[in-house]
């Protein structure tokens, strides 16, 4: 049984053997039929093809592995007799074609696909090396869990890294901008939404470690009247640990008294992909949970209130949750609602419920990661090699599960949505953008990062493609 692997909008398609995939020989069959072994040299052909990878767009159709390794030129085929070589498949078709067989339940070839990419890879190669690893682990464990097996972690990476620890979070957000524009755009929106209040409300629906606030806190405390003295804050911060949000909540109390800012601090234990309760409204469609401190989540009409979602919608589920999500949030009456999101690419969305052009997507975005990380941060750095290991290859994990494709929306599908729920668009100030080029400037001097304005929302990409948005609504 022969396999189509269709390859976006190339003009040629390859052939894989469902029952024969191996790390010493693969068949690779051209439009025309004609079949070619391909021994030996196709595990070479992984790291020289792979080079096409980080340019291709969604989908793309490059592939340079290597046609000669296989044989010497385009002559003979060992008795076939004047039929051309085809290429070796590169390291992107492996791992299209591993989805391929794990969204068609071939599980054995899938994971014998993976493992082929496994053998050739390196956690702790050049970004091509880096970022196959990566998504071959995550696919092998993915077809590990569908077929019940016993997962066993690969020797190159720590037992931790499927929880991220504190160390590579705040590792992240200092060799790469990614999270640090993200807060900083989203803060200088909510500070712009509440100017003038006495009495300041802030939801955090990924507080994580907190560490989007003490900038916030900061610059009210500098706004504030000397003759009324700086407004009351108050910040909900919601998660999935309680321990992690107790320890976010001492930091942030204890650096608000450091600049004497009146400041209270809630946490709110959060499932994943679950809308919390509030006394008075509606979540029809999502599930509830209840706060570590009360069973619901405590709003004050005096209060001036901002929602933020950074990095948070697509843990939502489908378009039901979602929608439930934004009208829950509409009924509160915020000043301001700040979503970032990744971006997706030229039509991302439209394929997310098929796996092989989701972990094409998904491989176009992390590739422009990887090589950003490899042109900012030094050769053999432990900080990157931690990012990577438990940063970026759970995000890579939890893209190619059955659910990460609502990883891909992308800030038009972010933005419809939004607008559904009654939202307006909260455009961002020139400031806001001009702040954000100048954190680039200042402390990830690159010329690689772009940032641009578009839609109302401000994006923050790598070279030519955006890889994460920020917008600001209002109800």
């Amino acid at each position: 049984m022969l396999l189509r692997l269709s390859r976006g909008h190339c003009h040629h398609r390859f052939l894989l053997p469902l029952r024969q995939l191996t790390s010493t020989a693969i068949v690779v069959v051209v439009e025309t039929g004609e079949a070619v072994s391909v021994a030996g040299a196709m595990l070479e052909s992984l790291h020289s093809s792979s080079s096409s990878d980080t340019g291709s767009n969604s989908g793309g159709c490059k592939n340079n592995g290597g046609s000669e390794a296989a044989g010497g030129g385009g002559g003979g085929d060992g008795g076939g007799g004047g039929r051309d070589l085809a290429a070796a498949p590169s390291t992107r078709d492996l791992l299209l074609a591993c989805a391929d067989l794990l969204q068609r339940g071939d599980f054995p070839a899938a994971r014998r696909a993976a493992e082929i990419v496994l053998s050739a890879a390196s956690a702790r190669g050049d970004a091509v090396d880096r970022l196959a690893y990566h998504f071959a682990r995550a696919l092998a464990l993915r077809v590990d869990a569908k077929a019940g097996h016993v997962v066993v972690e690969p020797a190159a990476l720590p037992a931790s890294a499927r929880s991220a620890s504190s160390g590579a979070y705040l590792a992240f957000n200092q060799i790469a901008p990614f999270l640090r524009f993200a807060h900083l755009t989203a803060n200088q929106a909510i500070l712009e939404a509440i100017d003038g209040a006495r009495r300041v409300h802030i939801i955090d629906l990924d507080a994580v470690h907190g560490v989007q606030w003490p900038p916030l806190l900061q610059a009210i405390a500098e706004r504030a009247d000397p003759a009324l003295g700086p407004p009351e804050v108050r910040i909900t911060g919601a998660g999935a640990d309680r321990d992690t949000l107790l320890r976010t909540g001492n930091r942030l109390r204890a650096f608000a008294r450091s600049i004497h800012l009146p400041f209270h601090f809630t946490p709110l234990l959060l499932s994943c992909a679950t809308t919390p309760h509030v006394a008075g409204t509606s979540t029809a469609g999502a599930a509830t949970t209840a706060s570590t401190a009360a069973t619901g989540l405590e709003l004050h009409p005096d209060e001036t209130l901002a929602v933020n979602c950074v990095m948070f919608l697509h843990n939502l589920g489908g378009h039901d949750e979602l929608s439930a999500f934004l009208k829950w949030v509409k009924a509160m009456s915020p000043a301001v609602v700040t979503i970032a999101e990744r971006e997706a690419g030229s039509g991302g969305a439209d394929h997310i419920d098929d796996l092989p052009r989701r972990v094409a997507v998904a491989m176009d975005h992390y590739s422009a990661v990887f090589e950003a990380l490899e042109a900012t941060v030094p050769p053999g750095s432990r900080e990157r090699l931690a990012v990577e290991q438990e940063v970026l290859a759970r995000e890579i994990e939890a893209a190619v599960a059955p659910s990460g494709g609502r990883w891909w929306r992308g800030i038009e599908r972010w933005g419809a949505a939004a607008r559904v729920a009654g939202f307006a668009a909260r455009p961002l100030s020139a400031f806001a953008v001009s702040q954000a080029r100048l954190l680039l400037r200042l402390h990830y001097p690159s010329e690689g990062y772009l940032v641009q304005e578009a839609r109302g929302a401000c994006s923050l990409g790598w070279k030519t493609r955006p890889l994460l948005s920020v917008s600001a609504w209002q109800s």
